[in-house]
This record gives structure tokens, sequence and C-alpha cells, in this order.
């Protein structure tokens, strides 16, 4: 079986949670015995060579359009479906935000994709997205799509609303590297220490946690690149930091670990999250979580999280005092060990694989 995983070309050179994502399931994949080749969207493919094709991120249906037009093999979606709506409408800043306010979040983000083509950011791979707009070629891209395997049925519920897909579905929930993530029973955690793990942009949200926790009782370490396109956003957010924030550039995994096994309390109160990977992470290793109420992560978490509005500074230093007092009994870590790994997600995946190429 022979798999060409088709991603953003900017997989690599923006890395976000779906980067994390579609290399560890190409790497269990492997393991398993299948030929899988990550391949960007914008790349020339050799489409005869492939059993399966395998798209992400169906808000981004301009990458995918031409390539599932071309592959006359069967194909599935990982939606990765993210609403940027309500940062678009209310928070966004400057000219992009100006703009955006006075549109559908459908317009928005066929502007956003229009804008990063001619501004040199980011190809058009597929011409007739301009004619087809956002709406229309999500809907064809779903309609001609063999399996889909959203992250979780919350989102494949938002799936279903929103472009009326009846194609067959199995949930593939996000994962975490169990040969990392785990407790550390002989290190002392900081009841004080809060860290937020995340790119440093308006969706993340790091403003707002800035302003719940300046000059509390709390030390909060904000670990993340900026975002392209967000400097403005990151001199705001470290003008605004009071002598209890600290900054740290982006950490591989392995540099990430002893942050989450140190500090007490992991917080991502953004604007709308699929589930959030630092959060899975850090539960893992123990750290209580706080998480938005907006997105898809309470299909991860259940009752064992905290949970903010975002839009609310009080409600994220509230949870978040909640959660530093909370006793941490361990049974979180063990579900989230048990039930969300890239070995398990990798192995859901291969079983649709093999179930369309059967028939």
């Amino acid at each position: 079986m022979r798999v060409a995983l088709i991603t953003r070309a900017t997989l690599h050179k923006v890395p976000g949670g779906d980067t994390v994502q579609i290399e560890q399931t190409a790497g269990h994949l492997r393991q398993m015995g299948a030929q899988v080749d990550i391949i960007p969207s914008s790349s020339r493919i050799n489409y005869s060579q492939y059993d399966l094709f395998h798209f992400f991120n169906i808000i981004r249906p301009a990458d995918l359009l031409d390539h599932t037009k071309k592959c006359v093999k069967p194909y599935v979606v990982t939606p990765i479906l993210v609403d940027y709506s309500e940062y678009d409408r209310h928070h966004r800043k400057g000219i992009s935000g100006f703009i955006l306010r006075r549109f559908s979040p459908s317009a928005n983000e066929y502007i956003k994709t229009i804008g990063r083509w001619l501004m040199g950011k980011d190809q058009l791979v597929s011409k007739s997205y301009l004619l087809k707009g956002q709406q229309q070629s999500i809907r064809q891209v779903l309609a001609k799509a063999s399996w889909l395997l959203p992250n979780s049925l919350a989102e494949y519920h938002d799936l279903k609303t929103k472009f009326g897909t009846n194609t067959p579905y199995t949930i593939v929930p996000n994962g975490i590297d169990t040969s990392l993530f785990t407790p550390n029973p002989f290190v002392s955690r900081d009841p004080h220490l809060v860290i937020c793990v995340a790119r440093i942009e308006g969706i993340k949200n790091q403003l707002h946690l800035i302003r719940a926790l300046n000059n509390t009782e709390f030390t909060l370490i904000l670990i993340g690149s900026t975002a392209p396109n967000q400097h403005n956003y990151y001199t705001e957010c470290r003008k605004l930091a009071a002598e209890n924030i600290a900054f740290q550039h982006h950490l591989p995994h392995a540099a990430l670990l002893q942050y989450y096994q140190k500090a007490t309390t992991h917080v991502l109160p953004s604007w709308f999250e699929t589930c959030g990977l630092s959060s899975l992470e850090a539960a893992a290793t123990g750290c209580a979580v706080v998480i938005s109420d907006r997105g898809y992560a309470r299909d991860y978490f259940g009752q064992d999280a905290f949970y903010c509005d975002p839009d609310d500074p009080a409600s994220i230093l509230d949870a978040i005092r909640k959660a530093a007092v909370n006793k941490n009994d361990g049974q979180l870590s063990k579900r989230i060990t048990a039930a969300y790994t890239w070995e398990k997600a990798a192995a859901i995946t291969l079983d649709v694989y093999q179930k369309i190429l059967s028939h």
C-alpha cells in the first residue's frame, strides 16, 4: 500500500499542530508497513504511483481542489476544521480586522486565501477556487471523498451542519508521543508556575492571558515562536506583560518536557481549538489544564479540565486559580495516555485505508 499525504505547502515553514499530527501519523503508518509520502500541495505529483490519497486541512480547499480532480484513486480527508470567525470579527486588528469584520466566515477565508497568494506568501494551487469560492470548494472536496477522518465527533457534527456532508466517517483523535510525555514523580511542581505552549498569535489569545495574570501570584511562561504577520501582536504582548510574565522561543518537544513536569498548570485560552496538542501533552505529563470553552476540546477532556471564556480575563484567572489548587490524582494523565496516542491514531487510519482499498 502506497499513500500520499497531501498537506499545506507551509507545513514545515510555519509549523503548527497539523505538522505534528501529519508527521506522527506518517511515522507510525510506516512502522505498520505502509509506504507513506508527505507531499506539499504545491508539488507536482505522479498520481499513478499511489493507491490512496489523504488530504488535510479542509479550510484550505484551494490547496486540494486540483488534486482531487487529477487523482483517479480514492481519497480520504482529515478536515482539521478551525473556526476563526469570532476572532476575525471581534478581535483582529489593523486593516485585515477592518475588512474581515464586514464579511461572512467563508468569505473571510476566501479573502485570506487570495491575500496570501497576491502577497506571495502562499501559492494558489487550484485556480478554479477563484470562481467556486470557499463554501462550494469545501463541499466539492467533501462530496468526492471516500471517507472523512475528523479528530472528534463535535468536529464531524460541525462539518455536517455547515457543509451538509453525508460522506462516511471515522473519528481519529489526536494523540501524544507516549515515549516522551509521562509524569516524573521525582520533580517537584511549582504551584505558582503556569505555562502556555503555543505560537504567539491572536487566535491563541496570549494577550488576554497576560491581562489575566499580570501582577498576580503566578509566574507565566509563554513558550512559542511568533506566527507570520503577527509581530505587532507579539510586540503588544511584550509591552503589556508585567515582570511575572516571561517569554521563551519555540522549543523542540524533548525540551518542552521539563516545563510540563515543573509547572502545575498549562493554559490555552484560544478563540478556537480543535483539540490543543499542547494541552494533551501537558495533561499526559501531569499538569492541570485550563482550556478555552470554544472548539472541540471537551470531546477529549470532558470534566477533567478547567474551562474559561477566552473573551474574559477574569474567567481565565478564575480557571487557573481553580486548577492550581486542584488535587491531581493522576487519572487524567492515565486516561490521556491510554486513549490518545499517535500509535492508536495511525492504527485507526490504516484500518480505514484497508477498508477502502478492499472495496
